[in-house]
């Protein structure tokens, strides 16, 4: 089950939270964990760039057995607003992070952060110390990927054939069809219709293209290595074997961290948390037990 709170981030601008609470029965990797501690830290997961908080969600149930699991919609996506005037700057994304922590009552606490989410994690641990006990690092750069980025990005928001007449259009385009999909990733496939609403004539993604390219344009340009040494508590960098994160620089962030690890999930890319959810878990399992054992 997930409740819904909801939050007021930066500039007034309200953001769905949803808390994942008793994970399913049927789930046997749950029935294996132990039941919540008291003190036991709270976490607050992070989605990349056009996700949404239900793309946490077999890990957010996982974690409900030992954490107080919260993911987030961040500004633009999923369930929060999409404000036309709102700023979708790294500062007001960090700050609508730090609010949820706040109003959540979930500090010191645990960040997992996939893609842009990682970003927004890292450079609010840097920020605000005193809110976070670890971090969690999923697939996401600390190098600069530069105007050529951006416009590949654009050009690929006008490639998609919108609107999709069905879910099933969704889901074969975007695990089959698009040119950026080297093989067939069913998982991809569904990620994506994740983030689409039905309207009058089809499916369309719930954010909006431009407010993406908004929120990329705002850490694509720039490195992010000073805020990563700035980060005092213990990190998880973790990546899939072929995802965009590759190894050396993924080792090298490790290195620059105070207090980093490394871990793979092998047979996964840029999505590692959902669509090999098992592995995923047992790359991030050792680090949540040393950090429970603190």
């Amino acid at each position: 089950m997930a409740r819904r709170i909801d939050v007021t981030g930066a500039g007034g601008v309200r953001l769905a939270a949803w808390e994942f609470a008793d994970p399913p029965k049927a789930d046997p990797a749950a029935a294996d964990r132990p039941a919540p501690e008291p003190g036991a830290p709270g976490m607050l997961l992070l989605h990349g760039l056009m996700g949404r908080a239900s793309h946490w969600a077999s890990t957010a149930r996982w974690l409900a057995a030992r954490h107080r699991a919260v993911a987030l919609d961040q500004r633009g996506h999923g369930q929060s607003d999409k404000p036309v005037q709102a700023a979708y700057t790294r500062e007001a994304y960090v700050e609508d992070a730090e609010a949820a922590l706040e109003q959540l009552g979930l500090a010191p606490a645990v960040l997992v952060g996939h893609a842009m989410g990682a970003l927004t994690a890292w450079q609010l641990a840097a920020k605000r110390p005193d809110l976070v006990r670890g971090l969690i690092i999923c697939d996401m750069r600390a190098s600069a990927l530069g105007a050529a980025s951006q416009r590949e990005w654009a050009e690929w928001f006008r490639s998609w054939p919108v609107p999709f007449a069905t879910l099933a259009d969704v889901r074969k385009w975007f695990g089959e069809d698009d040119p950026w999909v080297e093989r067939p990733n069913p998982a991809r496939g569904a990620y994506y219709a994740e983030v689409m609403h039905e309207s009058a004539d089809g499916w369309r993604p719930v954010f909006e293209p431009e407010q993406m390219l908004d929120s990329r344009e705002t850490w694509v340009y720039d490195a992010h290595w000073e805020e990563l040494a700035q980060v005092r508590c213990p990190t998880l960098v973790v990546r899939g074997l072929d995802g965009e994160l590759g190894r050396a620089e993924a080792q090298e962030m490790v290195r620059v961290l105070p207090r980093g690890e490394y871990a793979e999930v092998t047979d996964a890319g840029h999505l590692a948390h959902y669509d090999r959810p098992v592995a995923w878990r047992s790359a991030v399992l050792p680090f949540l037990d040393s950090l429970l054992g603190d």
